[in-house]
C-alpha cells in the first residue's frame, strides 16, 4: 500500500474533503494511539507522517506555537464560521420507540440510549412522544418524555398512536431489536408513508441491509470487504463439494433450527460426512461455512453524519476467542493485542462499510481476525445502538446515543460540542490512558435442566465494567463486581478441567484460575485448550505469581510496603491479601493505611491527559501518584444497584436516579457509586460526581473517607448496598442515612424479624428456625405439608423452595444450607390458594407518610417479582385496605423506619367465614422493585418523598393515595427470557425467573391486562379459528374455565393426553370437543411438524408442580411452546384472566381502542 494512500486513510475527515481549516492541535495527533507499546511501535512507523502534517503549520510564528498549547475552545471554533451549520431536519414532534421489558439480549442499555435521545430532543425544542410499556425505566418519566404511552411496541398499537399524535418524525435506533424490527415491518406495510412520518437517522433501507444476510453479503462484496461465506446444501455429497470450495475446518449449521440445533465443527471429510448426515435428519437444508473458531473477535463503534464525516469512537477486543457471543464474552477496551497495522486495517474497513451502507448515526461492526496473520472477516453490523454502544459510551465518555440523536436531527459532527469533555467537538476520536474490562453476569443456576454452555446465542442477564490502569487491576475489579462472593482471580473445583477450558461455559474464567493457581498449568497449555490470547494469560500469570509471593511471606506483619503496593496495583482487594497471609480484611486495611497506601482518584480522560478534561466521571486506581479532583463538596453518597441480575434490575436504577435528582433539587451535592455500564445512573450528568467503582465495603469506605461525605444512602440500590450497611456504620463509622442498619439486620434475620412481629401483634405463618433435618421433619408433620424453606439475607428467593413431601425435605435442606452457612435456615407453613398483597411504603422516624397496596393476580407461592400486580387493587374491600394500612403503620413504628420499605402480606380466607387472616411473610427496609410502578400509577414519586425523609428536609405531611378513588388501574406483568435459556423449564415458583417487567393502563382489569400481556416480547395473540393445546392438572377446574371463555370464539381444541380430553369434554359448559394429537416427546422436529399441522397458536399448560424429568409430557409441552414462539400460559389465575380478556376483546372492533391513551390522560396531569 503506497504511503500516501495510508496517510490519506489516517488524515482527519475534513482534510480529506480538501477544505482548509484552522485545525486544532488535537486533530493532528494520531487519535488512535492506545497502549504505550503501540505508541512506541507507531511513532517510529509514522515519524514521517508527523513531520508531513505539521509542515502545514510550521510557517506560523513562534507566538502561534505557544497559543497552540492552550486547550482548544470549541465555542470560538464554531463561531469562527468555518463550519456552516446545515439546515436542521424540520420536525416538530418525534415518536421514540422504546424496547419494552428487559430480556436477555436486550436489557438496560436501551433505557440509557432512549433517555439520551429524549434529552437531545428536549434540548432541540422538539416535542417527544415515547411508546414503551417498560414502567421501571427512567425514560418513561415526564422528566424526559413530553408524552408517554404505556402500550405494546407492535405495528398495530404504534399505528394507533401515530393516528392520535400525528408526529412528523420517528426514531427507530434507540429501542434495540424490537424497535428496529417494528420499523422494518411498518415501512413494508406502508404506514410511515401514509401518515407522512419521516425516519430520522439511519434509513429503513440501511437497517434492512444490515439485517438481511444475503443483501448484506452483496453490499460488502461491492466494496471488497470479506465476510464469512456460507453455502446452503441439501445432500451429503453437495456438502463435501461445498467444503472443498470453502476449505477445512468447517462449521455446519442446520437451517431453520432453533438455538444452534444440529450445528458443529468438522476438520476433515470423514467428520463432515457423519456430521452432515446427522444434521440433514434434523433439517432439510444445512449451511457449510469456513470455521473461524479460535480467531480473535474485535468490535468497532463508528459514528457517521449525513455530511459523510466518520469517526471510530472505540474499539474493543474479546478476551474469549470467536465462537462465544459478544454479549457473553469478557471484553476489554481499547484492544490490547492488535498490532498498529491490524488496528488501522480494521478501522479503515469499518469506516468504509459504514459509509457504503449509508448509516446516519451510530453503528457497530464486529470482526473475526486471524490470530497470526492479516486475514479478517466481518461477522455482523448493527446499524443501531447496541449493548456494545452503551459499553463504549461509558468506556470512553463519548455520549454515542446523544450524538446519534443529534445527527438524526440533521446536525453534523464538527458542529456538535462534546458534552462530556466540554473542550472538543464531537468530531474527534477518544484516546484513553486506562483500560476497561467488561464481564457478563449469568444466572443460569436459577433454572432447572438449563444447559450451561455459552456459544453463539446470548444467555447473560447483565454486565459489569471496571476501570483500571493495568489489565490486572481492571480484570480483578470486574470479577468482584460480578458477584461479591468472588474475591478476585480465583479457581473452583471442576470434574474435568480440560473439558471446561476447551468448551466455554459461564464459569470459564474460574477454570482458567483453577488451572493456573492450583493445577500448575502453563500458559502454553491453557492457550492450546482455550485459544485465549497468550497476552491475556501472561497478565493473569502475573496475578498468580503475586498471590504465591504473598503466600510465601505468610504473615501480615511480614508484608513489606513494596509487595502490598504491588498487589494493590494489580487490583487485589484487602480481603484477597488477607486470604493470602491468613489475616482479616480490617487488619489489612489498617496495615496499608499505616503505610500510606491509598487509592488515587482519576478522571475518565478521553484526551489521554493531552488537554484538561472537564468531567466529573471518576475511578480509583493505585497506579497513580496524584488526584485529579478536589474534595470540598462533602456530598451525599448514593449506592447504586450494581450489575443487573434476576431479582435486581432497572427498577433499582430508577430508584437510585430518582434519589439523586431529589437530593440535587433540595440543594445537596451528590456522589453516585455504581459500575453498571447499561444504566442511566452511570451517565456523566446524573450526579455531581460519578465513581465508576465497586460497591464493596472497602471501596465505598475509600470514597467516603476521601470525599469526607456527609452521609451514605443504602436503601435505593436493592440488596447489595443493604449487605454492607451494618459494616459501614459499625466498622467504618459512616453516617448511614435513614433506617438504622441494626434495624435492617433485625428485618433480614428471620429469627429477629418474627420475634418483633409477635411483639406488635402482627400475624405471620407458623415458622421455626432449623439446625437439623430431624427437627424439620417433626415441625413439618405438626403443621402439615406443604412447607417453605428459606435462608436469611437473600435476594429474589435464592434457594427458597416449597416442599410437598418428606423425601423432598432431605434433598432441599442440604441445598439451602449452602446459601448462607452463618445464617440458619427457616421453615414456614406454606399457605396454598391464598392471595398475596404487596405494600410499598415511606416512613419518617417511624411514622408512615405514604403507602401503596398492590394485589397479585397469581396465587401465593409465585415470587412477587414474577407476579402480575394490580394497582389500585380490584378485589380488596375497604376493611381489608384499612387493616393493611394499620399493619404498615405498626411495622414502620416497630423498626423505627426512615425512608422506603416494602412488605409482602398473605390474605387467607377464614374457613369459618370470619375476617380473612392477613399474615406478613416478608419485609425489606429498602426500596423494592415495585417502587417505580406504584409511583407512576399513583402519580406520586415515592422515592422523592423517601429521599426527603432520609435527609430530613421538606418532609411532606402523611397522605393516603389509596383513599383516592380512581377511574383507571394498571397491571404490571413479568417479561421472561425462556427462549434464550435452552432446556430451562418455563414454570413459576418461589424462585424468581423473570428478567424484566411491563405495565399498561386501562379503565378496568381486562383492558389493562389485555395490553400488558401483549407487551411481552414477540407475543402474538391466538386468533379465532386457530388451534389451542391444553395440558396439566385435571383435579382443578382451571382448564374448564379457560375453555368456557374460548369455546364461543371458534378455536379448535387439542390435548396431548386422553385424560385431559375426557376431563374437558365432561366439564365444559357446551361439552366442547377436544382432539387428542400425536405428541412425540423426544423428537423436536416431529413435534414442530405437529404444531404446524394443527396450527397450534396458544398453549395452556396448568400443572401443579414442576416436572421431574425432561420427558414429562407437561415439561415437553411448556418447553416447546417457548421454543416455537407460541404463547404459553402456565399459571392458572393469569391464564383464566387472559382467556376472559380474549372473550371480551375478540374479534377486534373498528377504530382506535379505548386503552390507547396518554399516561397523562389517565392520571389527569404530568407528575414525575
Amino acid at each position: 500500500m503506497a504511503f500516501s494512500a495510508r496517510l490519506v486513510g489516517r488524515a482527519p475527515v475534513l482534510l480529506r474533503q480538501f477544505r482548509r481549516l484552522p485545525i486544532t492541535r488535537r486533530q493532528l495527533t494520531t487519535a488512535s494511539l492506545r497502549s504505550p507499546s503501540q505508541l512506541l511501535a507507531s511513532s517510529s512507523k509514522f515519524g514521517f507522517a508527523y513531520e508531513r502534517r505539521f509542515s502545514t503549520t510550521s510557517a506560523r510564528s513562534a507566538a502561534g506555537v505557544a497559543a497552540a498549547q492552550e486547550a482548544p475552545n470549541p465555542k470560538a471554533y464554531l463561531e469562527s464560521g468555518v463550519i456552516r451549520p446545515i439546515d436542521v431536519v424540520n420536525v416538530k414532534k418525534v415518536l421514540v420507540i422504546g424496547s419494552g421489558g428487559l430480556a436477555i439480549g436486550q436489557a438496560g442499555e436501551f433505557d440509557y440510549s432512549g433517555s439520551q435521545a429524549l434529552k437531545a430532543l428536549k434540548e432541540a425544542g422538539v416535542a417527544s412522544v415515547l411508546i414503551n410499556p417498560n414502567i421501571a425505566t427512567i425514560q418513561t418519566n415526564h422528566v424526559l418524555a413530553d408524552e408517554v404511552y404505556y402500550l405494546p411496541v407492535t405495528p398495530e398499537y404504534v399505528t394507533y398512536v401515530i393516528e392520535r399524535e400525528r408526529p412528523d418524525g420517528i426514531f427507530l435506533s434507540f429501542g434495540g431489536q424490537t424497535a428496529l424490527n417494528l420499523g422494518v415491518q411498518m415501512q413494508r406495510m406502508g404506514i410511515l408513508e401514509r401518515y407522512g412520518v419521516k425516519v430520522l437517522g439511519t434509513s429503513v433501507h440501511t437497517l434492512e441491509l444490515s439485517e438481511d444476510r444475503d443483501l448484506f453479503a452483496k453490499a460488502l462484496n461491492e466494496i471488497d470487504i470479506p465476510i464469512a461465506k456460507s453455502i446452503a446444501v441439501g445432500t451429503v455429497d453437495d456438502a463435501l463439494d461445498a467444503a472443498s470450495k470453502v476449505g477445512y475446518p468447517i462449521i455446519v449449521r442446520a437451517a431453520y433450527a432453533l438455538g444452534g440445533l444440529g450445528s458443529g465443527f468438522a476438520n476433515n471429510e470423514e467428520e463432515l460426512r457423519n456430521m452432515a448426515a446427522r444434521s440433514l435428519t434434523l433439517s432439510p437444508q444445512i449451511l457449510v461455512e469456513k470455521s473461524l473458531k479460535g480467531w480473535k473477535e474485535v468490535e468497532y463503534e463508528v459514528v457517521r453524519d449525513a455530511n459523510n464525516n466518520c469517526i471510530t469512537v472505540c474499539n474493543m477486543e474479546n478476551f474469549d476467542p470467536l465462537g462465544t457471543h459478544t454479549g457473553d464474552s469478557i471484553v476489554v477496551a481499547p484492544s490490547q493485542t492488535l498490532s498498529d497495522e491490524e488496528y488501522h486495517m480494521l478501522r479503515s474497513a469499518a469506516i468504509k462499510i459504514v459509509r457504503h451502507l449509508g448509516v446516519v448515526g451510530e453503528c457497530n461492526v464486529q470482526y473475526a481476525l486471524q490470530p497470526d496473520g492479516l486475514d479478517y472477516r466481518v461477522i455482523e453490523v448493527n446499524a443501531r445502538l447496541s449493548r456494545s454502544s452503551a459499553l463504549a459510551s461509558k468506556a470512553t465518555g463519548y455520549p454515542l446515543a446523544y450524538t446519534a440523536a443529534k445527527i438524526g436531527l440533521g446536525h453534523s459532527l464538527p458542529e456538535l460540542p462534546n458534552a462530556v469533555t466540554k473542550t472538543t467537538t464531537a468530531n474527534f476520536e477518544p484516546s484513553l490512558d486506562y483500560i476497561v474490562t467488561k464481564i457478563p453476569r449469568w444466572d443460569l443456576s436459577k433454572f432447572q435442566h438449563v444447559k450451561r454452555d455459552i456459544g453463539s446465542a446470548m444467555k447473560s442477564v447483565g454486565e459489569v465494567m471496571a476501570i483500571g490502569r493495568t489489565f490486572e487491576e481492571s480484570f480483578q475489579k470486574a470479577i468482584r463486581q460480578v458477584d461479591p462472593k468472588f474475591l478476585g482471580f480465583q479457581g473452583d473445583k471442576f470434574d474435568d478441567l480440560d473439558y471446561e477450558l476447551s468448551h466455554p461455559t459461564d464459569r470459564r474464567w474460574l477454570a482458567v484460575g483453577q488451572a493456573m493457581l492450583h493445577e500448575g498449568y502453563s500458559v502454553e497449555k491453557i492457550h492450546e485448550l482455550s485459544r485465549i490470547d497468550k497476552w491475556f494469560l501472561y497478565k493473569l500469570q502475573n496475578i498468580v505469581d503475586c498471590i504465591k509471593e504473598m503466600e510465601a511471606v505468610g504473615s501480615l506483619g511480614g508484608l513489606k510496603r513494596d509487595l502490598v503496593l504491588k498487589a494493590k496495583k494489580m487490583g487485589f482487594s484487602d480481603k484477597q491479601i488477607a486470604n493470602a497471609v491468613k489475616s482479616n480484611e480490617d487488619a489489612v486495611r489498617a496495615h496499608r493505611s499505616s503505610m500510606g497506601i491509598r487509592p488515587w482518584v482519576k478522571k475518565i480522560d478521553t484526551l489521554a491527559a493531552e488537554f484538561p478534561a472537564d468531567t466529573n466521571y471518576l475511578y480509583t486506581t493505585y497506579n497513580a501518584s496524584s488526584h485529579d479532583v478536589t474534595f470540598e463538596d462533602k456530598g451525599t453518597i448514593i449506592l447504586g444497584s450494581g450489575v443487573y441480575r434476576i431479582g435486581s434490575s432497572v427498577e433499582f436504577d430508577w430508584c437510585a436516579v430518582s434519589a439523586t435528582l431529589a437530593l440535587r433539587n433540595i440543594g445537596e451535592k451528590t456522589v453516585m457509586i455504581n459500575y453498571n455500564p447499561e444504566t442511566y445512573s452511570t451517565d456523566f450528568d446524573t450526579a455531581d460526581k460519578l465513581y465508576f467503582e465497586e460497591l464493596s465495603y472497602e471501596r465505598v469506605m475509600d470514597i467516603y473517607e476521601l470525599e469526607n461525605a456527609s452521609g451514605v444512602v443504602v436503601s435505593v440500590g436493592g440488596q447489595l448496598p443493604q449487605n454492607i450497611a451494618l459494616r459501614l456504620q459499625e466498622t467504618g463509622k459512616a453516617n448511614v442515612l435513614g433506617t438504622d442498619p441494626k434495624n435492617i439486620d433485625k428485618a433480614e434475620d428471620r429469627q429477629k424479624f418474627s420475634e418483633i412481629l409477635d411483639s406488635i401483634g402482627v400475624d405471620q405463618p407458623a415458622w421455626k428456625e432449623l439446625t437439623s433435618v430431624a427437627e424439620a421433619e417433626k415441625f413439618a408433620q405438626q403443621v402439615g405439608y406443604p412447607v417453605l424453606v428459606r435462608p436469611s439475607y437473600v435476594l429474589s428467593g435464592a434457594a427458597m423452595t416449597v416442599i410437598r413431601s418428606q423425601e423432598d425435605l432431605k434433598d432441599k435442606l442440604e441445598a439451602a444450607s449452602d446459601v448462607s452457612p452463618d445464617h440458619p435456615v427457616v421453615i414456614t407453613k406454606f399457605i396454598e390458594g391464598a392471595q398475596e398483597v404487596d405494600i410499598d411504603g415511606v416512613a419518617h422516624q417511624g411514622n408512615l407518610i405514604l403507602h401503596a397496596v398492590s394485589e397479585h393476580v397469581e396465587q401465593a407461592g409465585v415470587h412477587s417479582g414474577d407476579a402480575t400486580l394490580v394497582l389500585p387493587p380490584v378485589s380488596l374491600d375497604d376493611r381489608t385496605m384499612a387493616r393493611l394500612k394499620e399493619i404498615a403503620q405498626k411495622v414502620a413504628k416497630a423498626w423505627n423506619i426512615t425512608g422506603p420499605f416494602n412488605m409482602q402480606v398473605i390474605k387467607a380466607e377464614d374457613p369459618e367465614g370470619g375476617e380473612p387472616a392477613l399474615k406478613v411473610i416478608e419485609c425489606n427496609l429498602r426500596a423494592s422493585r415495585s417502587f417505580p410502578f406504584v409511583s407512576k400509577v399513583l402519580g406520586t414519586n415515592f422515592i422523592d418523598v423517601a429521599t426527603k425523609a432520609l435527609v430530613g428536609k421538606d418532609v411532606p405531611k402523611p397522605t393516603d393515595p389509596m383513599a383516592v378513588k380512581r377511574d383507571y388501574l394498571a397491571t404490571k406483568v413479568p417479561q421472561f427470557s425462556w427462549t434464550r435459556l435452552a432446556g430451562a423449564d418455563p414454570f413459576l415458583g418461589v424462585e424468581m425467573a423473570s428478567t424484566g417487567e411491563m405495565a399498561c393502563f386501562g379503565k378496568d382489569l381486562v383492558e389493562a391486562y389485555w395490553t400488558s400481556l401483549q407487551s411481552a416480547m414477540n407475543f402474538r395473540v391466538p386468533e379465532p379459528g386457530e388451534g389451542i393445546l391444553f395440558g396439566g392438572e385435571t383435579s382443578k377446574p382451571w382448564l374448564t374455565q379457560v375453555a368456557d371463555y374460548l369455546a364461543p370464539l371458534g378455536y379448535r381444541f387439542y390435548a396431548a393426553e386422553e385424560d385431559v380430553k375426557r376431563f374437558l369434554e365432561a366439564t365444559t359448559r357446551d361439552k366442547t370437543a377436544v382432539e387428542v394429537i400425536a405428541f412425540p416427546r423426544e423428537d423436536k422436529r416431529a413435534l414442530r411438524e405437529v404444531f404446524q399441522k394443527h396450527d397450534i397458536r396458544g398453549v395452556f399448560n396448568l400443572a401443579l408442580a414442576r416436572a421431574k424429568t425432561v420427558t414429562d409430557v407437561d415439561y415437553v409441552m411448556r418447553r416447546n411452546a417457548v421454543d416455537f414462539g407460541v404463547p404459553l400460559f402456565m399459571e392458572p389465575q393469569t391464564a383464566i384472566l387472559f382467556a376472559q380478556c380474549m372473550s371480551e376483546k375478540l374479534p377486534r372492533k373498528e377504530g382506535v381502542p379505548p386503552e390507547v391513551r396518554r399516561w397523562s390522560e389517565f392520571l389527569g396531569g404530568k407528575p414525575l
